[in-house]
């Protein structure tokens, strides 16, 4: 775990770099294939998933 933001917020160009050069995996909704998914805690501290252009939500 980093101990500052700076550390985190250090590894966002390489992060930008493979969402343009199209090496990042996207997430899509599998109900309607929106690319436009929302990540959330769950109930039980589990990660959910929301489309916010359809309403469905999965884990």
């Amino acid at each position: 775990m980093p101990a500052s933001i700076l550390e985190e917020a250090g590894g966002l160009p390489d992060v930008a770099a493979k969402i343009r050069s199209g090496d990042a995996t996207l997430l899509n909704c599998p109900s309607c294939g929106s690319s436009h998914v929302a990540q959330v805690l769950g109930d039980n501290g589990g990660v959910s998933y929301v489309c916010t252009a359809c309403g469905h939500s999965w884990s």
